[in-house]
């Protein structure tokens, strides 16, 4: 497979090894979901940022293969005939919420729902996981924009899901992601920066015993 060309972090990364044979594609969905955050951290203008946005659908999507020919993360997504990941464009919505004027609700939406589609790899998933997504995504934010962070983590509150669903097997690594956020959120605490040891602890203990 064609080399992605950097480092995942390590949050992602773990949970990724849940994922079993889908794993490769976690890895290079997390990737991109990385290439966004910077794209977005990094863009001073909007327009600029908008266009930045505009060219990864456009070469996700083209059915030629010709644009973005050369960009590790989408070519490897065509050597797994995963480009484009489901939940593309809403994925991106979500990103470009946070350029210029903060649209938190559009945010959580955006990525969240988007994310999580492509990690399932299926547009079409239930409402409990979309709002599960959104639960995590406002939670991941937190942890990164402190000027938003009470405000993300106040909004994930009303997302948590207030009843219990069955997850499949295949979304292990979604339900895992989620219920991390969740022990924070029901707390009002923000996310950490990185992987510190309580929360790869947590993980762990999720991965093994589903709690």
């Amino acid at each position: 497979m064609t080399d992605a060309g950097e480092d995942l972090a390590a949050l992602p990364s773990l949970l990724s090894v849940y994922a079993g044979r889908e794993g490769p594609l976690h890895r290079l969905i997390w990737r991109l979901d990385q290439r966004f955050a910077r794209l977005v951290a990094t863009t001073t203008e909007p327009m600029i940022g908008q266009m930045r946005l505009a060219w990864w659908n456009d070469a996700l999507t083209d059915e030629s293969g010709v644009r973005g020919r050369g960009e590790p993360v989408i070519d490897a997504l065509r050597e797994l005939n995963a480009a484009p990941p489901a939940g593309l464009s809403q994925w991106l919505d979500g990103w470009e919420a946070l350029i210029g004027e903060t649209d938190l609700s559009a945010y959580a939406a955006g990525r969240g729902g988007g994310l999580f589609r492509a990690l399932a790899g299926q547009d079409d998933i239930p409402g409990w996981l979309e709002q599960a997504g959104m639960a995590w995504a406002l939670w991941d934010l937190s942890g990164h924009i402190d000027k938003v962070a009470d405000e993300a983590i106040a909004m994930a509150h009303a997302h948590l899901l207030s009843d219990p669903v069955k997850w499949p097997k295949p979304w292990r690594p979604l339900r895992i992601a989620y219920q991390l956020a969740h022990h924070d959120i029901k707390g009002g605490r923000r996310a950490p920066p990185g992987l510190t040891p309580a929360l790869y602890m947590r993980l762990i203990r999720l991965a093994l015993l589903g709690r």
